[in-house]
C-alpha cells in the first residue's frame, strides 16, 4: 500500500486501562508469600480478566481474582491457568513483582523495568506469537509490597505500550451503528454474538471483522488474514474494547496498531471497538475508526526496542496505590491469618522443614489447668497446635490470675468458676479458631483408698481418661502431687503416647518425656489372645540404640502414695517462685514440638547437651532432643539427663502394663485401694527386703569387727 502523506487527522488518543484487585487475590498472594515463597522475590506469573464494555456511563476494569494466582498448595506450577472459553473473562497475561520490604517497593526501577516488560510485547509481534494468542498484546505487570502484619498492601499497575513515533492519527471515529449499513450492521451483531458465545473463541480479544460486498459478516482469526483478503470486502481490526467513551478508543488499541502496521505493513485501516449491552453486540455503543499510521524509523531493525508508557494514574497523579484490609476484616478471619504469622516467617529462613500442618492436626491433652497447664496451652497455641483438651476439677481461686495467665477476677467471684472450663472459655477469647474442649474430673490415684460408694464413679473416671489418653497425640502432666501422675503415665505407657512431664519445686523444674511403653506397637488391648500378649512380653521397644527411657515413675523405689494428708498450707500448695512455671511450661511444649520433627519421635535416644552441641547441632532442624532436663533458678542453671526405663517400675514396665491389660479396672482399683500392691506386683518390696537385709547384716559386721577391736 503506497504510503499517504497528505491524509490529515486528529492525534488518535486512547483511555488508560484501569485496574480493580479483589480482596481474595490479596488473601492468595498473603497465603502464598507465607507458606510457599518465603524471601523469594521472583517475579510471579498472574493472570488478570477484563471483558468488552457492558454500560454507557461505566469502563471495564483489568481485574484480579483470587484464582488470578496460584494456590499455595500447588506443588506443580506456580502459573496460574488461563480461564479459557469463560465470555466474561478474558485472560490476560501478567507479572507480579512482589517486594520484600517497603524499601525494596519503593527503589524499583520503574523505567527500566517497564521497557523490559514492553520489550516482551514487542517480541510477541516480531515473532508472530501475539497472531497466535492476541491476549499477549494487553500484557500487564504490577510491582507489590504486602505488608502481611498490618494487612496492608501497596502496589502499582503497568499496562505496558509501544509508542508509535510519529503517533497515530484518527481520520474518523463514529458509533458502528452509523458505520455499517443496517444489513452489514444486523450481520455484524450475530456474528459477533456468535463468536462471543464459542467457547473457543469467546475469550479472544483480537480478531478480525470480514464483511463482503452481500453485507454477510463473520468473525475470524488474525491469523487467518492472509485468507481474508478480496475483493469487495471491508475487513475491520477488532478488539474488545473495556471503554465506555463515545470519542475514545481503550488502550488494547494501542499495541493492537502496534502490530498491525508492523506485521501487515499497513499504514490505513478501520478499527472496530467492540462493546456489548447486557451480554449481546451493542453497535450503537461501540466504535468504528479510520487510524493513519505511519511505522515509525527503526522499527525494521530487529534489535530495536520501542518506548513505552503505561504505569496506571492515581487520581490523575503519578503515585502508586495502597489498600488496608485490616479493618474490613472480620477479627475471627484476621486472627486466623495471622496467628501462624511467626511460624511461616521462621520457616523463611531458620526452619524451612517445620511442619505446620502436623502441628495444626496434633491433639494434646493438659491434665492439670493450673499455672502450668495455663502455660502450656498458650505455648502450644503458639506453636500452631490447634486442637486442645483441658481436664482438672478444681476451681478458680482469688490467687490464681496473677500466676496462672488464662485467668481473671471475673472467674474467681461466686465461688469460683471451674478451671477447665474457665481456661477453655479464655483460649477461644484468644484465638477464636483454637478447637478446644474441656472436663471437670479428678484423676483416680494410688494411695488414695475409695469407698464401695464410690467405686463406680472412680470406674467411670478411669475409662474416660483411658479413652482420652486414646484419642490424643500427646499428653502433658501437669497437676500438683506425684501420685495424679501415676493413671496417665501407665496409660501412656500401655497405648504408647508421647507423654511429657512438668513438675515443680520451690526454685527447680523437672521437664522430662516419658519413653515408649515396654511393648513395641500399640495392640488392641482386649481382644488379644493369650501368645501375642506374652510375644509381647519378650520384645520391649527399644529406643534407635539401647534401652528404652524411662518414665516419670522409674528413678523411684517406692509407688506413689497420698502426698497431701498431714500438710500444712504452703505444703499442700505448689509454692514456687513465679518465674519457674513459665520456663518448665515453655520447655516442655518445645520438648514437644523436638520430638514431632525428629525422624524417630518418640523412639529417640536422650541426648546430652554439650559445649559442642550448643547452639541446636545435632543434625536435626531444632537441635538435641533431651530426655530430662533439670533447673535451678538458685543457680540459675540447666542440665540435661538420660534416665533409662526400670524393670520394676510401678507405672511403665512390662509387669504393670501386663497385667493392666489383663485384668482392666480390677488391677486399677486394687493399685488405689491397697497402697503396697503395687510394690508387690513389680517386686519392689522383696527389692526392699533384701536392701535392708543387707543393711542389718552389714551392721552386725561392724560390730563384729569393734569387738575384735577392744580384746
Amino acid at each position: 500500500m503506497a504510503r499517504i502523506e497528505e491524509e490529515k487527522g486528529s492525534l488518535l488518543q486512547f483511555a488508560p486501562f484501569q485496574s480493580a484487585v479483589d480482596e481474595g487475590f490479596w488473601h492468595r498472594l498473603s497465603s502464598l508469600k507465607l507458606n510457599k515463597l518465603g524471601i523469594d522475590d521472583s517475579p510471579l506469573p498472574i493472570t488478570g480478566f477484563y471483558a468488552p464494555c457492558s454500560h454507557s456511563q461505566v469502563s471495564n476494569h483489568l481485574t484480579l481474582l483470587t484464582d488470578s494466582l496460584p494456590a499455595d498448595d500447588n506443588e506443580q506450577s506456580v502459573t496460574p491457568a488461563l480461564g479459557h472459553g469463560n465470555r466474561n473473562r478474558c485472560s490476560v497475561p501478567g507479572i507480579i513483582y512482589n517486594t520484600n520490604t517497603l524499601e525494596a517497593y519503593h527503589a524499583v526501577d520503574k523505567k527500566s523495568l517497564l521497557k523490559e516488560e514492553a520489550k516482551k510485547i514487542w517480541e510477541d509481534i516480531l515473532s508472530g506469537k501475539a497472531v497466535e494468542d492476541s491476549s499477549v498484546l494487553s500484557r500487564f505487570f504490577l510491582i507489590s509490597f504486602a505488608d502481611l502484619k498490618k494487612w496492608s498492601f501497596h502496589y502499582w499497575f503497568a499496562f505496558p505500550a509501544l509508542v508509535l513515533d510519529p503517533p497515530a492519527k484518527l481520520v474518523e471515529l463514529k458509533p458502528a451503528a452509523q458505520w455499517f449499513t443496517s444489513e452489514e450492521a444486523e450481520s455484524v451483531s450475530a456474528a459477533c454474538n456468535e463468536w462471543r458465545n464459542s467457547s473457543l473463541t469467546s475469550d479472544v480479544p483480537f480478531f478480525l471483522v470480514i464483511i463482503t460486498s452481500d453485507a454477510h459478516a463473520t468473525v475470524r482469526h488474525l491469523k487467518d488474514w492472509e485468507a481474508c483478503q478480496g475483493d469487495g470486502q471491508k475487513v475491520l481490526f477488532g478488539f474488545y474494547d473495556p471503554c465506555h467513551l463515545p470519542n475514545n478508543p481503550g488502550w488494547p488499541l494501542r499495541n493492537f496498531l502496534a502490530l498491525i502496521c508492523l506485521r501487515w505493513n499497513l499504514q490505513k485501516f478501520n478499527f472496530f471497538c467492540y462493546r456489548e449491552n447486557r451480554g449481546f453486540a451493542d453497535l450503537a455503543l461501540s466504535l468504528v475508526g479510520e487510524a493513519l499510521v505511519t511505522v515509525p524509523q527503526g522499527w525494521r531493525d530487529c534489535q530495536y526496542v520501542p518506548n513505552a508508557v503505561g504505569w496506571e494514574r492515581n487520581r490523575g497523579r503519578s503515585i502508586s496505590r495502597n489498600v488496608d484490609l485490616a479493618k474490613s476484616m472480620d477479627p475471627t478471619r484476621l486472627a486466623i491469618s495471622a496467628a501462624d504469622l511467626n511460624l511461616k516467617l521462621m520457616r523463611w529462613r531458620a526452619l524451612p522443614s517445620l511442619d505446620l500442618d502436623k502441628l495444626s492436626s496434633l491433639k494434646c491433652l493438659l491434665l492439670g489447668a493450673g499455672t502450668l497447664g495455663c502455660q502450656v496451652a498458650r505455648m502450644l497455641m503458639s506453636w500452631g497446635v490447634r486442637k486442645i483438651t483441658l481436664l482438672d476439677n478444681g476451681r478458680v481461686a482469688m490467687s490464681n490470675p496473677l500466676r496462672q495467665s488464662l485467668y481473671t477476677l471475673d472467674d474467681c467471684l461466686n465461688g469460683g468458676d471451674f478451671k477447665a472450663m474457665a481456661a477453655v472459655k479464655s483460649l477461644k477469647r484468644i484465638f477464636p479458631a483454637v478447637e478446644a474442649e474441656w472436663f471437670v474430673m479428678a484423676i483416680p490415684m494410688p494411695g488414695h483408698p475409695i469407698t464401695s460408694q464410690e467405686e463406680e464413679g472412680v470406674v467411670e473416671d478411669c475409662r474416660r481418661l483411658h479413652d482420652l489418653v486414646d484419642s490424643h497425640d500427646a499428653v502433658f502432666l501437669l497437676t500438683d502431687t506425684r501420685e495424679s501422675r501415676w493413671l496417665p503415665s501407665l496409660l501412656c505407657a500401655n497405648a504408647n503416647k508421647i507423654a511429657i512431664t512438668a513438675a515443680l519445686g520451690f526454685d527447680s523444674f523437672l521437664v522430662m518425656r516419658h519413653g515408649p511403653g515396654p511393648f513395641g506397637s500399640n495392640l488392641g488391648h482386649k481382644d488379644e489372645d493369650a501368645n501375642t500378649l506374652s510375644a509381647e512380653m519378650d520384645e520391649l521397644a527399644l529406643t534407635e540404640r539401647g534401652q528404652r527411657l524411662g518414665c516419670y515413675f522409674c528413678n523411684d523405689v517406692v509407688a506413689p502414695t497420698d502426698s497431701t494428708a498431714n500438710r500444712t498450707l504452703d505444703q499442700q500448695c505448689t509454692v514456687t517462685r513465679p518465674g519457674l512455671a513459665p520456663i518448665a511450661s515453655s520447655l516442655a511444649v518445645e520438648l514437644l514440638v523436638n520430638i514431632l520433627h525428629h525422624p524417630n519421635g518418640i523412639f529417640t535416644k536422650g541426648a546430652i547437651a554439650t559445649s559442642n552441641n550448643y547452639g541446636g547441632n545435632d543434625e536435626q532442624p531444632l537441635g538435641i532432643l533431651p530426655h530430662q532436663i533439670r533447673g535451678s533458678l538458685s543457680q540459675f542453671s540447666q542440665m540435661t539427663l538420660v534416665g533409662h526405663a526400670s524393670d520394676s517400675c510401678t507405672a511403665c514396665c512390662s509387669i504393670v502394663v501386663k497385667e493392666y491389660r489383663r485384668r482392666g479396672m480390677e488391677f486399677l482399683l486394687q493399685a488405689i485401694n491397697h497402697p503396697t500392691y503395687l510394690e508387690d506386683l513389680t517386686g519392689l518390696t522383696e527389692l526392699m527386703k533384701s536392701a535392708n537385709s543387707y543393711k542389718l547384716d552389714w551392721d552386725n559386721d561392724d560390730d563384729d569387727d569393734e569387738d575384735c577391736v577392744e580384746s
